[in-house]
């Protein structure tokens, strides 16, 4: 079998995806043992900052017996003009596996094109597979299910928006979307996915979030967007999620955020802090869902034993 890839969630079937949650799950509670990265090791490329990113596959690569290395923009050649192509080949000579975390969806994608060891987009301006990863074994974890479950997004169409919208088109479930007018997700991937899922995109956040299962949302400003954000602080008047907004959702319902968080813009502290909110469940989760993700991708699979 080939090296695979993971750019996006659709990247995996819908077997693939319940069989890495499941794995994850097993992990976070303790019962798969095993070191199935020994003597291997990740490149982690970071054209830009994180926290949970760069911690969780740093822990994740470490607890499965492998190591990571952190190479941002600016300590590689890439940073300096090398073409993307030339250090896919020769990290390949390296390492067993490229994370990476950068603006351009399409320097992910020719990096996985040169590369001969897999890639994992850590995140771009387009797509984080990586967090609605986490996201999804979140909902299960609450729902026990995806299957007839509605998700809510309010907001920017960001790559948050776009991963799920793969994300339902992957799995079936209902998802609606609630965004300021001139900031909806991508074209393209919302056509695709409209015809895979119970996709629909909404007027009001009101609309979006009645009865809804899941209630997600993501900052108004992305990085990159610092200079835009008094600019959409005025745009996205409305669309944050509140105790009154969370309140029309269904009774059981969780509240989703990716984090970093503007309390106060797109969520207020009361959601973010709140009875309902999963959000340390669901960062603590992209350290499991992760590392299941490197087994299924890098792994040994000899030395993944359980208990």
């Amino acid at each position: 079998m080939g090296k695979r890839d993971f750019l996006a969630i659709n990247d995996l079937d819908d077997t693939e995806v319940s069989g890495i949650l499941d794995m994850a799950a097993s992990m976070k509670e303790g019962s798969f043992i095993g070191k199935p990265l020994r003597e291997k090791t990740l490149a982690m490329i970071f054209a830009k900052s994180s926290t949970r990113t760069r911690v969780s596959f740093e822990v994740g690569v470490s607890q499965l017996g492998g190591q990571s290395l952190f190479l941002s923009s600016r300590d590689i050649q890439l940073g300096r003009g090398e073409p993307i192509q030339d250090t896919a080949r020769v990290l390949s000579r390296y390492v067993h596996g490229i994370m990476i975390r950068t603006f351009a969806q399409d320097d992910v994608v020719q990096l996985a094109r040169n590369a001969t060891v897999p890639v994992i987009n850590g995140l771009t301006d387009l797509l984080h597979p990586c967090q609605v990863l986490a996201d999804l074994m979140t909902v299960r974890e609450a729902h026990g299910t995806w299957e007839g479950i509605v998700v809510a997004w309010v907001g920017d169409g960001n790559n948050m928006a776009n991963s799920w919208l793969n994300a339902a088109g992957l799995l079936g479930f209902e998802l609606r979307l609630s965004c300021p007018e001139g900031f909806g997700p991508d074209a393209a991937i919302l056509d695709f996915n409209t015809k895979r899922a119970p996709v629909h995109v909404v007027d009001s956040p009101h609309e979006a979030v009645k009865g809804a299962h899941v209630v997600t949302t993501d900052v108004w400003a992305s990085m990159g967007q610092e200079d835009e954000a008094a600019h959409r602080r005025e745009a996205f008047r409305g669309f944050g999620v509140d105790e009154a907004l969370m309140a029309q959702a269904h009774p059981k319902a969780i509240f989703l955020h990716c984090l970093p968080a503007h309390r106060g813009e797109e969520v207020t502290e009361g959601v973010l802090e709140g009875s309902q909110s999963r959000v340390w469940d669901e960062a603590e989760n992209r350290l499991h869902a992760q590392k299941a993700l490197l087994v299924s991708l890098m792994g040994d699979h000899r030395d993944g034993d359980h208990d």
